[in-house]
């Protein structure tokens, strides 16, 4: 079988993989099976396809994944919406018990359901706690 057809066979596996998961972690050697096959088709030897291979492949990480990795984690800074309220403050309200299903709190103004993260713990009303996750119309709340 020609080099330049496993070099395709390389580059479509690692083309179709980077399209099933979200990492953006397999495009960068698609992109360099795909560089090595051009080079495989105009004549290139066998040293020559690897050194292309690896040469567009480290380019595309290097030039690439940073900026992919930025656009994926949103800063809190600006976070909207319930997500804002994550890491924020809280004042209990009502005692917050998960085995009871009770418990209500104020977010900047706001009143909220609330459980505890830890399913074992109550509380009392008055306390100061910390917003831990929003789940649907629940904070979940910490000492």
């Amino acid at each position: 079988m020609d080099a330049w057809i496993l070099w395709l066979i390389a580059g479509v596996f690692a083309a179709v993989g980077e399209m099933l998961t979200a990492g953006f972690f397999l495009a960068p050697f698609a992109v360099g099976a795909f560089g090595a096959m051009i080079a495989s088709v105009v004549g290139g030897g066998g040293a020559i396809q690897v050194i292309v291979f690896a040469a567009l492949t480290l380019a595309c990480f290097a030039l690439v994944r940073p900026i992919a990795k930025r656009h994926l984690y949103t800063p809190p800074r600006i976070r909207t919406g319930a997500a804002a309220l994550v890491g924020r403050s809280a004042m209990v309200l009502e005692r917050v018990a998960n085995d009871e299903g009770v418990g209500s709190v104020r977010i900047d103004g706001e009143v909220w359901t609330a459980r505890a993260y830890d399913e074992s713990r109550t509380i009392p009303a008055g306390e100061k706690v910390q917003v831990v996750e929003i789940r649907g119309a629940t904070a979940l709340v910490e000492p």
